[in-house]
């Protein structure tokens, strides 16, 4: 039977940590002690739908098969040191669909594997419109409601939304949002984006000294919180 988490570490202590968490939800789950273990399970006949994967397994480096992971069309999941920037935005960047750092809140941890098991097992969505934790946007009609009421965005701060909007949940990086919204030429241009998101917010958010939707992940990107958490 198809289980829904494929837990890939070289601990054990971690590896026990994480299936205590997912049977406290009644998640299924198979473990992975090496990259090659996890290509073979995620290559089999019945894949899992989420794949945790931690970066430092003894047989090679976990950033190394993010892509294939991901051309398989699982959803990834990165485990990675707190401070380890670099890593995140490159896990991003091949592929993965999110990463939650270590030491990690099994909440959390437990939001982004729900989260993003229901992007893969969900049912077909609208292709015009999407739904957010507090709102929804909708491209036909270019209108936003937030808290059951009409919006009025810029189109640049529409496109925004919209492209956050397009992977609830998931962290989008800098780049990849500025390439999106403005262009190549301006990949580098992060002082766009954060004006950007800074006028979004002030629209949007109930507080936009405390966002809850626009979610700010530090040196990587930002993510819309999803419809549910």
């Amino acid at each position: 039977m198809r289980k829904d988490v494929l837990i890939v570490d070289d601990e054990p202590a971690i590896r026990r940590l994480l299936v205590g968490a997912l049977d406290r939800t009644g998640l299924s789950h198979e473990e992975a002690a090496t990259a090659a273990a996890a290509l073979r399970i995620a290559g089999g006949a019945q894949p899992p739908h989420v794949i945790l994967l931690d970066l430092g397994l003894p047989d090679r480096d976990g950033l190394e098969i993010v892509p294939q992971l991901a051309a398989l069309g699982l959803a990834v999941i990165v485990l990675t040191a707190r401070d380890a920037t670099t890593e995140k935005v490159a896990a991003l960047d091949l592929g993965a669909d999110d990463f939650v750092t270590k030491p990690f809140d099994s909440e959390e941890l437990l939001a982004r594997v729900r989260s993003a098991i229901r992007r893969r097992t969900g049912h077909a969505v609208d292709a015009t419109r999407r739904t957010f934790l507090d709102g929804t946007i909708d491209r036909e009609t270019h209108q936003v409601i937030i808290r059951d009421q009409l919006t009025d965005l810029t189109p640049r701060e529409f496109d925004l939304l919209w492209t956050l909007a397009e992977k609830p949940g998931r962290v989008m990086t800098h780049i990849s949002l500025l390439e999106s919204i403005w262009g190549p030429a301006h990949r580098d241009d992060l002082e766009y984006l954060r004006v950007a998101v800074r006028s979004l917010r002030k629209k949007i958010e109930a507080d936009p000294a405390r966002p809850a939707l626009v979610i700010n992940e530090p040196g990587v990107g930002y993510r819309l919180a999803p419809e549910t958490r």
